[in-house]
């Protein structure tokens, strides 16, 4: 009922595509935990993955791509639970945007999307 957006279809069609794996735990107990959060229905986490060679060759930086896919204008907030050190908005080829420096704040990374944008964000991870 109502629009794609309301329906949840993207989301329902992430659902169908690439459905979860269950994984058996060691304890029974184990506490819920979650690598990444975006805080907009509006906006996608689609990659995860370990930066390659336009990221300086930075074995402790990670590469998250992100883009808007309900056609809107959004701020969005990616909250990690990773220790990071520094966040920069890169390329596709993963080197770092000019002023491309992101301010961690308690809530995340604030991240602008315009209608169906695609951002690309360098974390580099503490240790």
């Amino acid at each position: 009922a109502g629009s794609f957006q309301e329906a949840g279809v993207i989301q329902q069609a992430y659902n169908l595509n690439f459905p979860l794996h269950v994984v058996p735990a060691s304890c029974a107990q184990c506490p819920a935990w979650s690598a990444f959060s975006v805080s907009s229905p509006a906006v996608v986490l689609e990659t995860v993955k370990q930066a390659g060679a336009g990221a300086e060759d930075r074995p402790e930086a990670v590469v998250v791509r992100l883009y808007e896919a309900h056609g809107s204008t959004v701020t969005a907030w990616l909250h990690t639970s990773l220790p990071i050190k520094e966040a920069m908005l890169c390329d596709l080829l993963e080197r770092p945007a000019a002023q491309g420096r992101l301010p961690l704040e308690p809530r995340g990374l604030r991240l602008s999307f315009t209608p169906f944008h695609v951002l690309s964000v360098l974390l580099v991870r503490s240790h």
